[in-house]
């Protein structure tokens, strides 16, 4: 009898050791991710991004390649707005294209390591590294992390939840929140293909702008159409109201004028884009650093944010308005909707 209890309790605790064995800590995840990081030469990915601003929330579909050392291309394509941008970084420069107006816009950018990019698996890993007093959990098929953001102006969105499968550590989740805990903006990743392969020409600018276009009808193709819908500003900022709205006649149509005073006072400009004929692809050097509103890429200066969507070329000025509150008037700005 004693001998039967011995090995029954002998056997429980070869139990417990194997099953401690095949539980991994923290820093055991945290030193797969960074391997897998290094050992990566690169990656395809396919993921869907919702954005929560305004009463309806927007979604993205997102294709990322990237193969080290610097080359990128992220292609953000929304179906229903007949829409699309990419990022692209070769070794000319970093360039933010336009296929819908046939324009390429190049920045003085070290994009992407400035900040988080929550579509980019080394930027997540990265994230998780960096941020020392991050949260983490182990479920049955995942290893979640809630960590810091990097973004430039990250008083808006401070916060951020990783999911990784546990198998392979690709990226499931990311959950960007804001400073109440609420999700902004949900990037769910569909496929990961770790180590793909590219051809030589992958990452070149004009190859791509015309392959975009290809999938894309071009916007700005109806000669004579100037008219769009005015857009206001959503974002709730005490004290400040929309004061006037003008129109003035240009050469292309009209060029809008909203006004916003009070407390703090901006305005937001709007007019229909020029388009590029195919014939001869523009490239624009921007002065400026390249903002992420979701939606679109903009340029950020001091006093400034300027962006094109859907064939309207915006920009928003002030002297009151912090970075944060630009940015999130900018995004405001996506909304079809009544004014402020």
């Amino acid at each position: 009898m004693r001998k039967e209890l011995w090995l029954f309790w002998a056997l429980l605790v070869v139990i417990a050791v194997l099953s401690a064995c095949g539980t991994k800590s923290q820093e055991d995840v945290t030193n797969g991710l960074h391997k897998k990081m290094e050992d990566l030469k690169g990656y395809k990915a396919t993921a869907q991004m919702t954005l929560k601003v305004g009463n309806e929330p927007q979604s993205y579909d997102i294709d990322v390649w990237h193969n080290k050392p610097g080359n990128y291309r992220v292609h953000l394509k929304n179906a229903k707005k007949e829409q699309s941008q990419m990022i692209l970084r070769n070794k000319s420069g970093v360039y933010v294209l336009t296929p819908a107006l046939n324009k390429s816009y190049r920045f003085q950018s070290d994009w992407p390591q400035n900040s988080s990019q929550a579509y980019l698996y080394e930027s997540l890993v990265k994230d998780v590294l960096k941020d020392k007093e991050a949260k983490f959990k182990s479920t049955k098929n995942h290893y979640v992390f809630k960590t810091k953001t990097r973004y430039q102006n990250n008083k808006m969105l401070p916060m951020q939840e990783i999911t990784f499968n546990k198998n392979t550590l690709e990226p499931v989740t990311v959950k960007i929140m804001d400073a109440d805990q609420n999700p902004v903006v949900t990037v769910k990743f569909s496929k990961m293909e770790f180590n793909a392969k590219f051809d030589k020409d992958a990452f070149e600018t004009k190859k791509n702008m015309t392959s975009a276009q290809v999938e894309l009808p071009v916007i700005a193709n109806s000669e004579g159409d100037s008219e769009f819908t005015v857009k206001y500003s959503l974002a709730d900022i005490p004290g400040v109201t929309l004061k006037e709205e003008k129109a003035v006649e240009t050469g292309n149509g009209k060029r809008v004028f909203l006004t916003y005073d009070g407390e703090k006072s901006f305005t937001i400009v709007q007019e229909k884009a020029e388009f590029v004929p195919a014939a001869s692809m523009e490239t624009v050097e921007v002065q400026g650093e390249m903002v992420d509103l979701g939606f679109a890429i903009g340029a950020m200066t001091d006093h400034s944010i300027s962006w094109s969507e859907n064939g309207v070329d915006y920009m928003l000025a002030s002297n009151d308005l912090t970075p944060d509150e630009m940015i999130m008037v900018a995004k405001s700005v996506q909304q079809d909707g009544t004014s402020k």
